[in-house]
């Protein structure tokens, strides 16, 4: 192609490939193994094991009947998670599950067990203290002494 003029336009040429061991002649691309996540065509990462999640099953299983070791292991398993960047759900739960169980425990044996256990010690006193004999009236119910073993 010629210019109005009649000259040549200027002809592309590429830079000179550089020296071997020059400092121009390294690559910018990453090398293999360098800790990037290599993505696929997708855009999603590879799928592989995710740390913790294995202990966050185990955890949300134990948290239903051993709640605070459950709750213990949920947050070791979601802090193994969230240093890899993955989401635990299986951990979450765990830990929910046992915080709740733990409260519920709580609030059990706060408003049944004691009362029941400091009315038992009540009626026991007061058997004693009858000789066991008869009945006797322990926070407005009446207790019979004879079903209590002195």
């Amino acid at each position: 192609m010629t210019t109005p003029d009649n000259s040549q336009p200027p002809q592309y040429t590429p830079p000179p490939a550089p020296e071997p061991g020059s400092a121009y002649g390294t690559s910018a691309a990453p090398a293999y193994g360098s800790g990037a996540p290599a993505y696929g065509a997708s855009g999603q990462a590879p799928s592989g094991p995710v740390p913790g999640k294995t202990l966050g099953i185990v955890a949300l299983i134990v948290a239903f009947f051993f709640n605070l070791i459950g709750l213990i292991l949920g947050i070791v398993a979601l802090v193994q998670s969230r240093k890899a960047g993955v989401r635990n759900l299986p951990a979450v739960w765990a830990i929910i599950i046992g915080a709740l169980s733990i409260v519920i425990g709580l609030i059990v044996v706060f408003a049944f067990v004691i009362p029941a256990v400091t009315f038992g010690v009540e009626a026991a006193q007061a058997c004693q203290a009858a000789n066991f004999a008869g009945t006797v009236v322990v926070r407005g119910v009446e207790v019979d002494c004879a079903s209590i073993d002195g």
